[in-house]
């Protein structure tokens, strides 16, 4: 079999296409947001990325994305493998895929034992092979085969996805370490990535391009838009505590070498102090995985991971007192530069 990205006459392989995302939805009640959504295209923006945690769900969004901008790529980053059983996540990419076709990027992943087990009572068992298993299962499914199947993590009994899906729907996979990062690429169209640095963007990039040069990157990045370091620094160390101390966050920057940096927030954090483990961030650490600053240093932080192998950044615009967070959405947008 041809491996995805490679031109069938001349077997080179494709250079991903530069992209423009933002995450969505944006503040306030779905129905009002259609003129944003239309306004994105006139942007420059190309993508829009959905998310899935405690907010809205990572499908309705790109519903109406589908329509409110037919030119836009949808994607979710990411539905969790966990929390939609193996057919029901098919009908779902298969629901988008109608709906937007050739648009729809299916960003799938473990997700975190405080989604998964914590609230929604499922059992976070084997989170590598329950990826790799799933994306066996769609490729199958969304194929139109009648999938019988005894995997690793679970078994199917005689599904046959009852929505024909004229093209194939690619798949992107959420990924923090090696092996994940190698699978995105390897049984995956791309890797889906958040909580690091630029300079660890390199990093991560180069190992998902060492197993398939065409394969897209796309990088959540978190945005805290206000030029008041101090405020920056203090909201930042509450938003960074509430990921580092996830245990698949805290094995991801253990893996990224920041034990010495973290290593006594975590010693705090773990003996109970928690308001007194956030003093235990460094200040350098809270510079390099949340951008911050004016629009313009917003920009050019977002452009290092660009330059270090990122396919298609994704900006979170976080909320700050007084900023209208479109506004940044404008400010950072391509037409902007």
């Amino acid at each position: 079999m041809m491996a995805r990205g490679c031109d069938i006459l001349s077997g080179v392989t494709a250079t991903p296409t530069q992209r423009h995302g933002i995450t969505v939805p944006f503040a306030g009640p779905l129905h009002s947001q259609r003129e944003r959504f239309e306004e994105l295209v006139d942007l420059g923006y190309t993508d829009v990325w959905s998310a899935e945690a405690d907010g809205f769900d990572g499908l309705t969004t790109l519903a109406l994305a589908s329509a409110w901008a037919p030119s836009l790529r949808l994607g979710t980053a990411i539905l969790p493998v966990y929390t939609r059983g193996p057919a029901l996540l098919a009908q779902s990419a298969a629901s988008l895929a109608s709906a937007a076709p050739g648009r729809f990027v299916l960003g799938i992943g473990s997700s975190s034992n405080v989604i998964v087990g914590r609230w929604n009572a499922a059992s976070f068992d084997r989170p590598y092979h329950r990826v790799r298993d799933t994306i066996r299962f769609l490729r199958a499914a969304l194929s139109g085969e009648k999938v019988t199947e005894d995997y690793d993590t679970f078994s199917v009994r005689g599904f046959r996805l009852g929505v024909r899906v004229d093209e194939p729907v690619p798949i992107f996979v959420a990924a923090l370490r090696e092996r994940m990062l190698r699978l995105a690429a390897r049984e995956g169209d791309g890797a889906i990535i958040n909580w690091l640095s630029a300079q660890d963007a390199a990093r991560v990039c180069g190992l998902v391009r060492s197993e398939s040069p065409s394969a897209e990157v796309v990088a959540r990045i978190f945005v805290l838009p206000t030029p008041d370091r101090e405020a920056a620094l203090a909201t930042g160390r509450f938003i960074l505590a509430a990921y580092l101390n996830v245990p698949v966050y805290r094995a991801f920057h253990t893996w990224l070498g920041r034990t010495d940096a973290l290593g006594e927030h975590w010693a705090q954090w773990e003996a109970g102090d928690r308001r007194g483990s956030l003093e235990k961030i460094p200040e350098h650490v809270i510079d390099e995985l949340l951008v911050h600053g004016s629009p313009e240093e917003c920009r050019r932080h977002i452009q290092r991971f660009v330059d270090n192998g990122v396919t298609c950044p994704a900006p979170m615009v976080l909320p700050v007192d007084g900023v209208d967070a479109f506004e940044v959405v404008r400010a950072l947008a391509p037409a902007a530069g």
